[in-house]
């Protein structure tokens, strides 16, 4: 995984996630500068840094670039979360310990992103995943809802 984005490289790509489309120096420049005083040339480098090391991809307009993520911002905490993670001693005791930071809304989402990588064939009840003594596995009543 690449190294994580510095201050300024994530103001920049966090505004390259959110518009979702190709943009501009001049564009993250004017939106960055409702923050905080910054010079043209130095979103421009920043995205040409980021260019560089993989996060945009870029396609010439007259004189000028247009930027565009190649991947989520998603995908980036996805990456953060799985580097730090397996440089754990201990992966188990590090997952409850992150488990144990976060709020019931984060664990909901944690809930439902496990029913989603496991597939709907996981929302059934255990016992109705196996047939019942005396029950035909192959008969109608058996497969229902497989």
């Amino acid at each position: 995984m690449p190294r994580p984005l510095g201050e300024l490289e994530d103001a920049v790509m966090t505004r390259v996630w959110k518009w979702n489309r190709p943009v501009t120096v001049r564009e993250v420049l004017e939106d960055l500068q409702q923050e905080r005083s910054i010079a043209y040339t130095t979103v421009m480098t920043v995205l040409d840094n980021l260019h560089q090391k993989g996060w945009v991809r870029r396609e010439a307009e007259g004189r000028a670039y247009r930027y565009e993520a190649v991947s989520t911002r998603a995908a980036y905490a996805a990456a953060l979360m799985n580097d730090a993670w397996s440089q754990s001693d201990n992966p188990a005791a590090a997952l409850v310990a992150f488990f144990g930071m976060m709020s019931e809304e984060q664990r909901q989402a944690l809930r439902d992103a496990v029913r989603i990588v496991q597939g709907p064939e996981t929302l059934e009840p255990p016992e109705a995943a196996e047939p019942r003594q005396g029950e035909n596995p192959d008969s109608a009543e058996g497969t229902v809802g497989r």
